[in-house]
C-alpha cells in the first residue's frame, strides 16, 4: 500500500498508537485484580465514586493533551476508573434491585454498555470532520457520562447487603428503606438479606478449597474457556482497533469510523433481539446460535480481505 495515506485512523505499526489504545485495558486489568477486595471493604457506592472521578480527571487530562505521555497518562486514568466501576457497578445493580427485576435490571446494564459504545462511535464519526482538534472533543465528551457516574453515586446509597457485610446493620435498614420507598414494607427483604451475608460469611473460607476439588473441574475449564476463545476470535481487536483495520484494507478515513458505527449498530440490534427472545429460547440455545454466526462471519470474511488489502481507498 505505498501510495496510503497517514491519517487519525490510519497509523500502520504505530507503537504509540498501540500503546495508546492498550494502556486503557492494562490499567483496567491491573484495577480489576484489587477492585474485587476494595469493593468488599469499603462499599459499592464508594467504589463507583471513585471510579467515577478517575475516569473525569482522565477525559480531562485526555481533552488538554499536549504530548504521548499525557494521552497515555489520561488513558490509564480511565482504564483505573473502568476496572473498579465496572466491578461495582453490576453489583450495585443485583443487590439494590427487587428480586422479580433483577434479571430486567442486567439486561438494561448490558444494553446500556452496548448504547454506550454506540455513542463513542457516532461522536467519533462527526467530531473525524473538525480539522487539526477534533480529537479533543472526542476524548473530552468522556466527562459527560464520567460526571453523570459521580453524580448519581453522591445522590444513591450504598447497598443494603454491602452494608450488612461491613457491619453497618442500622445503615443497611436506613439504606432498604430509602431503595423501596418510605411506605414499604422492608422487614422481610431485610432478613432475607441478613440471612444471605451470613451464608456468605460461612462458606467464604473453604470457597477456594472447594473449588480445588475434582467436582468442579468441568465449570472452571468453561470458566476459562468460553472468554479465553471468545477472545482469541479476534472480537475485541475489531471493537477497539476497527477504524484502523477498516482503514488497512482500503478504506477511507471517513468510512472506517463509519464502518465502527455500523458494527455498534450491529451489536446494539443483537443485544435488543437476545434480551427479547432470551427467555424463551435459553442461554444454551443463544449461546450456540452466536457461535455459530461468529464461525461463519470468520470463514466468509477471509477472501474479502484478501481482495481488498491491495486497495488504498474505497
Amino acid at each position: 500500500m505505498k501510495n496510503a495515506k497517514h491519517d487519525a485512523y490510519c497509523k500502520y505499526d504505530d507503537q504509540r498508537l498501540t500503546a495508546f489504545t492498550s494502556s486503557l485495558y492494562i490499567a483496567a486489568m491491573v484495577s480489576s485484580l484489587v477492585a474485587s477486595r476494595v469493593t468488599r471493604t469499603v462499599g459499592r457506592q464508594s467504589v463507583m465514586l471513585v471510579g467515577g472521578v478517575l475516569f473525569l480527571v482522565g477525559s480531562v487530562i485526555n481533552a488538554g493533551a499536549v504530548n504521548i505521555d499525557m494521552l497515555i497518562i489520561g488513558r490509564m486514568l480511565l482504564g483505573f476508573g473502568v476496572g473498579f466501576t465496572t466491578q461495582a457497578a453490576p453489583l450495585y445493580l443485583a443487590e439494590t434491585s427487587p428480586a422479580r427485576w433483577r434479571g430486567a435490571f442486567t439486561t438494561a446494564y448490558n444494553i446500556f454498555q452496548v448504547l454506550g459504545a454506540l455513542a463513542a462511535t457516532l461522536t467519533n464519526y462527526f467530531t473525524n470532520h473538525i480539522r487539526g482538534w477534533g480529537w479533543r472533543v472526542s476524548l473530552g465528551l468522556a466527562a459527560v457520562p464520567a460526571a453523570a457516574v459521580v453524580l448519581g453515586a453522591l445522590l444513591v446509597p450504598d447497598t443494603p447487603s454491602s452494608l450488612v457485610l461491613r457491619g453497618d446493620t442500622d445503615g443497611a435498614r436506613v439504606s432498604l428503606q430509602r431503595l423501596r420507598g418510605a411506605g414499604a414494607d422492608t422487614e422481610a427483604e431485610f432478613k432475607g438479606i441478613v440471612h444471605a451475608v451470613e451464608d456468605a460469611r460461612r462458606n467464604d473460607d473453604g470457597a477456594f478449597r472447594r473449588l480445588r476439588g475434582g467436582g468442579y473441574r468441568h465449570y472452571q475449564v468453561m470458566v476459562v474457556a468460553i472468554p479465553s476463545f471468545f477472545d482469541l476470535t479476534g472480537v475485541i481487536v475489531m471493537a477497539v482497533f476497527s477504524p484502523v483495520l477498516f482503514r488497512t484494507v482500503g478504506f477511507s478515513s471517513q468510512k472506517a469510523v463509519l464502518g465502527s458505527v455500523i458494527l455498534s449498530l450491529v451489536n446494539l440490534a443483537s443485544s435488543l433481539l437476545s434480551s427479547c427472545v432470551m427467555d424463551r429460547t435459553g442461554r444454551r440455545f443463544l449461546f450456540l446460535a452466536g457461535g455459530a454466526a461468529m464461525l461463519v462471519c470468520q470463514v466468509t470474511q477471509m477472501p474479502n480481505i484478501s481482495k481488498c488489502s491491495d486497495r488504498v481507498s474505497i
